[in-house]
């Protein structure tokens, strides 16, 4: 079987350019292993408050390695690498009989990530929970926990899918999307691999029995947490789906009790880079829950690993002139 450049860099643990693609190959971004079966649904949770200004909602996922198979990555706040980037969130697709793992990425547009609902702002298509302007990010309190938080870039705009729920992979069985336009223009972009802060978050999720399919059967005890690896204490959620006393056992905060986590003091110090407008959304139907099969297996010679990309600096974006996104004036809260 002969391996694309971008799977073989993954397996190795390099960090690569993505080049220009066609609307069908849009898709095969970070592409870094294929498994047999499908993933379980996607968990509903509430998010956290957020810990403070300049930190952006990346959703909770499951991700696999062949020791664990499917384990839950919990959703959490994170600082971007540079101001001006949003997150595309990672998303299972299946394809010929496989459901192959695609890896989240930061970029100056949202870009195609299966038309899962992730909730908070990811309702399938775009990004709803805030946008760039002016070098400052403007959250919308509909969807975004600003908690006791002193953040006074907000506005209020209505998000249908406002919680996360359904399938969580693309195509025969689960969300029925393809990439729009604007996706399509978005995945030949400038991107960033996840974090190195993403990076020992996801590390500590694969570490952790209580995540695995395997032991929660698709309901994790922990579905999010204010800061990542930070998997106890007041910033640390319950899945509502969780087993009763589960959560309490572990240090988790029980859904719709969160306090506010400790706000970092002033503003984050990012790299420049050009603004970015976030776009609307699309209300996905709701759609059938995937059966979990037994006994996973990775293909021969994929690492032990969802997402095997080694974090790399930032690029160095291009300054040029971007047209005043098109979104509600931020308020004062």
């Amino acid at each position: 079987m002969r391996l694309s450049p971008y799977l073989i860099a993954g397996l190795l643990g390099l960090s690569v350019a993505t080049p220009p693609v066609r609307a069908s190959a849009a898709v095969a971004i970070g592409v870094g292993i294929t498994v047999p079966v499908a993933p379980p649904a996607l968990p509903v949770y509430e998010q956290p408050p957020i810990p403070g200004p300049g930190y952006i909602w990346t959703p909770g996922y499951w991700a696999y390695n062949a020791v664990s198979g499917y384990y839950w990555v919990p959703g959490t706040w994170v600082l971007p690498p540079a101001v001006g980037l949003l997150w595309t969130p990672p998303y299972w697709g299946f394809v010929d009989g496989v459901y192959l793992f695609h890896a989240g990425y930061w970029g100056p547009h949202v870009g195609f990530y299966g038309g899962i609902n992730y909730g908070f702002g990811y309702g399938g298509i775009g990004f709803e929970g805030g946008f760039w302007q002016g070098g400052v990010f403007s959250y919308n309190r509909s969807v975004t926990n600003i908690g006791n938080t002193h953040i006074t870039n907000v506005y209020n705009k209505t998000v249908v899918n406002s919680h996360p729920g359904g399938a969580a992979f693309n195509g025969a069985g689960g969300v029925q999307a393809r990439p729009t336009a604007a996706e399509e223009a978005a995945a030949k972009e400038p991107h960033q691999n996840r974090t190195a802060e993403q990076t020992r978050h996801l590390q500590a999720a694969q570490e952790n029995p209580e995540l695995r399919a395997s032991t929660n059967h698709g309901r994790p005890a922990l579905a999010a947490t204010a800061r990542p690896g930070e998997f106890r204490g007041k910033g640390a959620i319950a899945g509502p789906q969780a087993r009763s006393g589960a959560g309490r056992s572990a240090g988790i905060a029980e859904p719709n009790r969160q306090t506010s986590a400790t706000p970092r003091e002033g503003l984050p110090a990012y790299p420049r880079a050009p603004l970015a407008a976030s776009r609307g959304s699309r209300r996905d139907a709701a759609h059938p829950v995937p059966k979990v099969g037994s006994g996973p297996r990775v293909n021969a010679g994929a690492r032990a690993h969802a997402m095997p990309y080694r974090q790399g600096g930032t690029p160095a974006f291009a300054r040029r002139a971007v047209p005043r996104p098109s979104h509600p004036r931020a308020t004062h809260a």
